[in-house]
């Protein structure tokens, strides 16, 4: 075995069916008083009911999150957390929210306990990201990292189909990136081969029947490992690209994620042979894209960049932008290739 660098992010995770009700509980292990408790308008119902559960705890709700996390809605929360006199919060939700929460943390400090309904896989993770004028940025501070995560697999029973899928290929591309990103190491290997095996297996038992709580076990599990590679791990093209599709022509993001991980898997794993190995021995194939353009599409979701809304005349600026900022990748990315990548993910054609 050759000599490698592994460092463990601090994080304390609870998981299980039922874990949502050990939330008072952990906020007092904590030290916290006042959480804002933070969601999207969609799951403010939910946020409700974890407000509920804190009680006097609860120091207020923000209920405005949005995919991309805004500036001015980042702001708008920090506001809230100190009108309210926050002193952490509870995000509870998909990526958005979390993404709030970590917004909030990045320049106050306040602590965040994440609870995610969704395969996401930010929650972690140290990397922040903010979106403002049509430009995604992102970086990595420790002060973002959630000091808790709370996984209850019964609050994604009720995550659509759709979404469910989704969801769990944005989490298999932190996996696949971290596997041959410059710092990948054994550790990081196994981890992220466990996790897209969970979820390859899983997600099929999901869509078959959604209400099926071993199959959301298992997906939630395998996205916690697939956001702990990408917690560790330096990513590479294909979040650069997903960042410019979301950022400046506002796809949604795990969609975007499905639509774009066959390509960028096409392109990259003949320069990266173990990771390519391990990724075959997850999925049980020999032909890792065109495997998981099939099954993403088997399973309900979009085939093509087209689907989302991106047009032709779209490629000129997302490979503009792909090649001023370039993210470490396994070969080299010249515009010729960028632009045949996209041609082809644009199209479908892995998936036909």
């Amino acid at each position: 075995m050759t000599a490698f660098t592994y460092e463990a992010l601090p994080m304390r995770v609870l998981f299980g069916a039922g874990t949502l009700g050990q939330l008072p509980q952990e906020a007092e292990r904590l030290g916290l008083r006042r959480l804002l408790v933070l969601s999207t308008p969609g799951q403010r119902a939910l946020a409700e009911r974890a407000a509920g559960l804190l009680g006097p705890t609860c120091a207020g709700l923000f209920g405005e999150a949005r995919t991309q996390v805004p500036v001015g809605t980042a702001d708008a929360a920090r506001a809230a957390a100190r009108d309210a006199g926050a002193d952490g919060c509870l995000a509870i939700g998909g990526g958005s929210t979390v993404g709030l929460g970590k917004a909030i943390a990045r320049d106050t400090g306040l602590p965040v306990i994440c609870v995610p309904t969704t395969y996401a896989g930010s929650e972690m993770t140290p990397v922040w990201g903010l979106t403002e004028q049509g430009r995604k940025r992102t970086g990595r501070d420790r002060t973002v990292l959630p000091r808790s995560v709370i996984y209850d697999p019964e609050l994604t029973l009720r995550l659509p189909v759709e979404v469910s899928v989704t969801s769990g290929f944005n989490a298999m591309a932190h996996a696949v990136e971290a596997l041959y990103a410059p710092d990948a190491s054994p550790i990081v290997s196994l981890m992220a081969e466990e996790g897209v095996r969970s979820l390859a297996a899983a997600l099929p038992d999901v869509a078959a029947d959604p209400g099926a709580i071993g199959a959301r076990t298992d997906a939630l599990r395998g996205a916690w490992l697939c956001g702990a590679c990408l917690g560790v791990t330096t990513m590479s093209l294909h979040h650069k690209l997903c960042h410019v599709l979301g950022g400046t022509f506002d796809l949604p993001h795990a969609a975007t994620h499905t639509v774009l991980l066959p390509y960028v898997a096409a392109f990259n794993l003949p320069a990266a042979p173990a990771a390519d190995g391990v990724l075959r021995r997850a999925l049980a194939t020999d032909d890792v894209p065109g495997h998981l353009a099939r099954t993403a599409t088997g399973l309900g979701a979009p085939r093509s960049l087209a689907e989302l809304g991106l047009g032709e005349r779209d490629i000129d600026e997302i490979t503009a932008q792909a090649l001023d900022r370039p993210y470490a990748n396994p070969r080299p990315v010249t515009e010729e290739a960028l632009r045949a990548l996209l041609a082809d993910a644009l199209n479908g054609s892995l998936a036909a």
